[in-house]
């Protein structure tokens, strides 16, 4: 065993299964092991990093260590440093300290020492810091002097002949855009991000990830990387990189980390180039668990009775990112057994359930909502989830549905549960029908946990009481705010934002005989919602939200930003 084996065994990151795999790999291929490892997928570029700095025997450095204006070898044509990944950063004592992304590269060092006359000392740095470094030597300052984008008077792009397609997808193929998206990808996964954004600017590519469903700025690679970058993902993604001027969606399955992670892309035109999005769906991180999700004790026997009743409709709402589908995903988990044939209809199916028959819509052959619907009722299931009611025709075949013996799931984009009941009969829906299938309608949001290593007591609920606001955001709510909160502190636990995960605060409403007169009365959501609260005593969203905070488990601000009263 090599000493680069014995010390990437050491870090406890890769095992010797594993190990042996990419040594398979690399007899094949033969390329450098560190950059299988990172392709591949088994060890993250922080982790890597340190081990191949010991065994080079070159100390790893930062961004700051690149001097401002690196030093003149006149000797050396500019582009062969991009070419080797190496970045000249000072000349002293007869030797030329140099960074370079691969210290192992002994042609290189030995190319530079002849050429410069001087003892090359190495240093180890992230090829993507190395890059940028190295812009210092580009003659045109805000990228190298071949760079594909040539912008036409009104912002877009010029025709692209095939010379250029083969020149992006050459450029796509090439080690260190490859390993830039990777690790792109590895880090978004360590950081718990479930979206990566990247965004062109007519003088920066940004990229950012959304943790805990806020957006966060990470550093972004350099601007004349933008094409190489974006045609990677489109590759992955079986995209048509030749295609910049329409929208295009496709689907990544790679293993990363050791886990096996969906990604799904979409991008889209804009003044500066394409925008990417990619969604990250990893299987392992997925919650099943009803009691896990957030759910107060009341809440969750309330909705387990529901979703064990033999037929009836049962509703979710919330807006994009409220977790509407995981909840759906834990009712299904746990009512799945093996005398219960449960058949999903999905755009897309983001999660594979055991034991569930889980069915994409694909509108482009005529697969929509409704027209699946048709053939799932004929398919004899006991339970159908539809991934939402978007129109009229889909309400009507699942309230048929419910009403036939089957138990139906679905969502809705509402702010509210008794909004549901509205916008249902605003599609349409016959009133005396949704009265006879709907069993219950619950709204939840997410909002962020407080990190339980640096949060910090605060009355911040106690000056909302003292200002007149009760739960519902006016004098005289339904639950006073809490008198003793805590404030969101940051450490390097929760990467210094004061949270660390997500949790639900829900609002459950319950169809009986006190809603389903006004249901069938058309009455409005505000009507519904009053009577549910003093009928059933509903907790309402901003109330839950009050509970979370008086158990120290979020802030008052977190509540105050996803829900509206």
């Amino acid at each position: 065993m090599s000493r680069l084996d014995e010390l990437l065994l050491a870090t406890g990151k890769l095992s010797s299964d594993d190990l042996r795999r990419v040594q398979l790999v690399q007899q094949e291929r033969g390329e450098p092991m560190e950059r299988l490892l990172l392709e591949l997928g088994f060890m993250s570029e922080d982790d890597l990093l340190p081990v191949l700095a010991d065994y080079y025997r070159a100390p790893l450095i930062g961004v700051r260590d690149f001097p401002q204006d690196p030093p003149a070898l006149d000797s050396i044509n500019p582009a062969y440093f991009r070419q080797a990944r190496i970045c000249p950063l000072r000349v002293e004592d007869g030797q030329l300290v140099a960074a370079m992304a691969d210290p192992g590269d002994v042609d290189a060092v030995e190319a530079l020492e002849k050429a410069t006359g001087l003892r090359v000392v190495r240093r180890l740095a992230r090829e993507r810091e190395l890059l940028d470094a190295l812009s210092a030597y580009d003659t045109e300052g805000d990228g190298p002097p071949d760079r594909l984008e040539a912008e036409n008077g009104e912002g877009g792009y010029l025709e692209e002949d095939q010379d250029v397609v083969a020149h992006l997808r050459d450029l796509a193929s090439e080690a260190p855009v490859i390993r830039l998206v990777n690790v792109m990808i590895s880090r978004a996964m360590e950081q718990r991000a479930s979206d990566i954004h990247i965004e062109p600017f007519e003088k920066e590519l940004r990229v950012r990830y959304r943790i805990d469903g806020i957006l966060h700025d990470i550093e972004s690679p350099p601007r004349w990387m933008q094409a190489a970058l974006i045609s990677r993902v489109k590759l992955m993604a079986k995209l048509d990189i030749a295609e910049r001027r329409l929208p295009q969606d496709g689907r990544i399955k790679l293993r990363m980390l050791g886990r096996e992670v969906d990604l799904r892309v979409s991008t889209l035109p804009t003044l500066y180039g394409e925008s990417v999005v990619l969604r990250i769906l990893d299987r392992s991180s997925i919650t099943l668990s009803l009691e896990s999700l957030g759910f107060p004790t009341d809440t969750l026997e309330l909705f387990e009775t529901l979703i064990a009743k033999p037929y009836g409709m049962i509703l979710v709402t919330g807006p994009t990112g409220s977790g509407k589908t995981t909840t759906l995903y834990g009712a299904l988990d746990k009512i799945n057994s093996p005398d219960k044939k449960i058949i999903t209809i999905e755009d897309p199916v983001e999660y594979q359930l055991s034991g569930v028959n889980q069915v994409h819509v694909k509108p482009q052959i005529g697969l929509s909502f409704a027209s699946g619907l048709r053939s799932i009722v004929r398919q004899d299931p006991d339970v159908i989830m539809i991934g939402e009611i978007r129109d009229y025709e889909t309400a009507e075949i699942a309230i048929q549905s419910a009403l036939t013996g089957h138990l139906v799931f679905s969502t809705l984009h509402t702010n509210d549960a008794a909004g549901a009941v509205t916008r249902l009969l605003e599609m349409g829906v016959e009133d005396y029908l949704l009265a006879s299938s709907l069993l219950g309608v619950m709204a939840q949001r997410l909002v962020r946990s407080l990190c339980r290593q640096c949060r910090r007591p605060s009355h911040s609920g106690l000056e909302l009481e003292e200002q007149g606001l009760g739960a519902n955001g006016v004098a005289n709510g339904t639950a006073p705010a809490p008198s003793l909160s805590y404030d969101a502190v940051g450490c390097e636990a929760c990467a210094n934002t004061g949270y660390h995960g997500r949790r639900g605060i829900f609002e459950l409403m319950t169809v009986d005989e006190d809603i389903r007169p006004l249901i069938l009365k058309r009455a409005s959501a505000d009507v519904i919602k009053n009577r549910a609260i003093a009928a059933q005593e509903m907790r309402v969203l901003r109330d839950d939200g009050w509970r979370t905070v008086g158990q120290g488990l979020t802030t008052v601000a977190e509540v105050l930003r996803v829900t509206q009263e």
